[in-house]
């Protein structure tokens, strides 16, 4: 069993919640009201401007110039992201000035602040645990939409989001977040400290429930 799966299985019902949510099941009917998915959207871009920061932490963190080059790759990577997330914005009609000038809403701060605090008051443990729901969570999420008739149709219109997280390319991302939580957990995990590590996982869990709820009340 991964640390992954540990922690998923410790945090059961706040990992269902999140991989559950009514915003995840209407993206693979897709019956999700389109200002939800563009309210995402934009709170995505400003969400992965502060996962590249809590990415840069891993460098100072770093207890291994693998560890730092590491962090300096997932840091590079996210910011070459943002040009991509720049055009599938645009063709959901929102220009990149609509990007940078809307302010973030407060899930999107909570969730955000709360991965970057976890990196600068603890370890790598502690900072890879808060980022993984989302890094490889995306993929779980992805993968099992992409299964579903309706989640593979190309007319529902967040087939490409489901195809791009349900891809080879994002599931390499998220077997190497595993990956490097093992290797993390190896290095630096005990039993006594598992609760803790579990309690941030959880949590992040419900911040990212929480970010899906954001899109929905946008909508009305």
């Amino acid at each position: 069993m991964t640390l992954f799966d540990r922690l998923k299985a410790a945090s059961a019902d706040d990992w269902t919640a999140y991989v559950e949510h009514d915003f995840v099941r209407q993206l693979g009917e897709g019956t999700l009201p389109v200002p939800a998915f563009r309210t995402y959207l934009v709170q995505d871009y400003l969400f992965l401007i502060h996962f590249a920061r809590a990415y840069a932490l891993g460098i100072f963190k770093g207890r291994h110039l693998a560890d730092m080059r590491s962090a300096l790759a997932s840091v590079n990577a996210i910011l070459g992201e943002m040009d991509l997330h720049v055009g599938f914005c645009a063709e959901w009609g929102i220009s990149e000035a609509e990007l940078e000038r809307t302010p973030e809403e407060r899930a999107n701060t909570a969730y955000t602040r709360f991965v970057i605090d976890a990196g600068l008051r603890g370890d790598l443990l502690d900072l890879h645990v808060a980022l993984a729901p989302c890094v490889i969570g995306y993929a779980e999420i992805a993968r099992r939409l992409a299964a579903t008739a309706k989640g593979a149709d190309p007319a529902n219109p967040y087939a490409r989001w489901i195809a791009e997280y349900s891809g080879e390319a994002y599931a390499a991302v998220a077997e190497a977040a595993i990956a490097k939580l093992d290797s993390l957990g190896d290095e630096l995990l005990t039993e006594k400290r598992f609760t803790a590590v579990s309690d941030l996982f959880a949590q992040a869990s419900r911040l990212e429930a929480d970010f899906w709820q954001m899109g929905l009340d946008a909508a009305g």
